[in-house]
């Protein structure tokens, strides 16, 4: 007997069809083929004892598991739920046409418990497109998976349970989940808040024009001035996510195994805090069982690297190519996956290995020389990819022991967002861009170009600091952010200024010794 169930196998961020096909015949013996690693071929005895516990036993014949298609690689647990169900099939307690238009995921325990997996979200929108009725999933992610409309969306407890659903001896209720109705619910909560922030006007000054055009930024400044304070507010004043950016979002937050139990859509902005010890596979992503990275866990929202020059150089080489082309392609000899690296690059360091260069009170106790070669850590091509450079000094006492709140995050997200909504306007034909930060050199002439005298401070600044032409269009599109806020047509001197004001580290008198 041949019996077809439906699975899914996970690539990249985005799912494919994969149908198990049990035969069953005289004999004795079990085999699975199809590229299926070590995970699912253990699936054997977890299945056996499930089946067992279910009031089924495997069928004493010779079974045959194939997984097509057979060129695929198969990983991981999450298919011990088809198995098991194609060979109760094969044994007669279920029958072909029960089965016909159902996807089933999920890994059993040995009691046959259903549990929760990896990669719902992309499985159910997959599930949709292929016109599957219905998807079975463990009851743990039925909640992601339901975000996915018009399409029945089952979550299951335990083995039986599935099994007396398909032959019709119960009926399961599909999850329904009012998609939009919840993505607004928590959009506009958040934790932190600009308003504990005493002082630092010019750097929260810094952080609104980062946002406004999705910049990159770099924070450099003595130990306790209050850089990671400030990073981990930044979502707080960043334009809410659109119901397409959560969805992409989500996505890749599932694949990875990083959403809650029983979460839905991500409501927020992810902020992604790496350790500077993190490899080079971790930030980019990939592996022996390619999985996303960093870089691609902080797509939509904010990549903020502590202590910069303290990772490895290789570490922060590789991220040359994704900051510009906003997504990474992994290329192994067994695999090649793109996954997307649209994040906000937010950094922060001290001046020199003291911390204390540049310090209004303190002494710098460096050696001549140790400050530029603190700095020569971050290689060039790379600084250049950071718009905005600020330092950043402590708050004076009177400052900090003030009562006085500063201006809230609810304040300064209402002018990020309109600056964004002229973007997204402006930009509402060009394919792929949505914010200043994305701009080619060709809308940056169209947009971007400032008035005679902008352009006299400009010339100014190139030479005297000696600016490479990446820091040119860099600073282009720091002035349109600002003019943006001012919601100015025009890119005037003013705007110019202030734009070359954010290139604290290409000022030739920056390190004096």
């Amino acid at each position: 007997m041949l019996i077809k169930t439906f699975g899914a196998a996970v690539c990249g961020i985005d799912a494919i069809p994969v149908t198990i096909e049990v035969a069953s015949d005289k004999g004795i013996g079990y085999a699975i083929v199809g590229l299926p690693d070590a995970a699912v071929k253990e699936s054997y005895e977890r299945v056996r004892s499930a089946l067992h516990e279910s009031g089924t036993d495997m069928p004493r014949h010779h079974i045959v598991i194939n997984m097509s298609p057979a060129d695929v690689r198969k990983e991981g647990s999450a298919y011990d739920l088809p198995i098991a169900i194609g060979i109760a099939a094969a044994s007669g307690i279920i029958t072909s046409e029960q089965l016909d238009g159902y996807l089933l995921m999920g890994e059993l325990a040995l009691d046959g418990q259903v549990l929760p997996i990896k990669g719902a979200l992309p499985m159910a929108i997959m599930a949709r497109s292929s016109k599957f009725k219905g998807i079975i999933v463990p009851k743990a992610n039925v909640s992601e998976a339901a975000v996915v409309n018009n399409i029945n969306v089952y979550g299951v407890e335990n083995l039986r349970q599935v099994i007396d659903f398909l032959v019709g001896n119960i009926q399961l209720s599909p999850t329904v989940i009012n998609t939009r109705e919840e993505f607004q619910k928590g959009q506009d909560f958040f934790d932190c808040d600009f308003s504990d922030v005493k002082g630092q006007e010019n750097v929260k000054r810094a952080f609104e024009v980062a946002c406004a055009g999705g910049h990159n930024i770099l924070l450099v400044g003595p130990p306790g001035s209050g850089k990671s304070m400030m990073a981990k507010r930044l979502p707080s004043i960043l334009p809410p996510l659109t119901l397409q950016e959560a969805l992409e979002t989500t996505k890749i937050h599932s694949v990875a195994g990083k959403l809650a139990r029983g979460s839905m859509l991500m409501t927020h902005r992810p902020f992604r805090s790496p350790h500077h010890t993190i490899s080079p596979v971790a930030l980019v992503g990939g592996g022996t069982n390619p999985m996303p990275g960093e870089i691609s866990l902080a797509h939509n929202g904010v990549l903020f690297l502590d202590e910069f020059p303290e990772f490895s150089r290789q570490v922060l080489e590789v991220m040359r190519q994704p900051l510009e082309d906003r997504h990474i392609n992994i290329s192994r000899a067994k695999y090649s996956i793109d996954y997307p690296a649209g994040f906000m690059l937010v950094a922060s360091m001290n001046p020199c290995p003291c911390g204390y260069y540049n310090h209004p009170t303190k002494l710098c106790t460096c050696p001549p020389g140790a400050v530029q070669k603190y700095l020569n850590r971050i290689s060039g091509p790379l600084l250049d990819r950071i718009d905005i450079q600020v330092e950043i000094l402590p708050v004076p006492f009177e400052e900090i022991s003030s009562l006085k709140k500063g201006e809230s995050s609810e304040d300064i997200r209402k002018r990020v967002i309109a600056a964004r909504q002229i973007q997204t306007k402006r930009f509402e034909n060009e394919k792929n861009v949505y914010c200043n930060a994305m701009m080619s050199t060709r809308l940056i002439n169209k947009y971007a170009r400032p008035d005679d005298e902008g352009m006299k401070r400009l010339e100014i600044a190139m030479k005297r600091y000696d600016l490479s032409a990446r820091a040119y269009d860099r600073i282009l599109k720091v002035a349109r952010t600002i003019a943006d806020l001012e919601g100015c047509e025009t890119v005037m001197s003013r705007h110019i200024t202030e734009a070359i004001g954010y290139r604290n580290l290409d000022r030739g008198d920056w390190v004096k010794r």
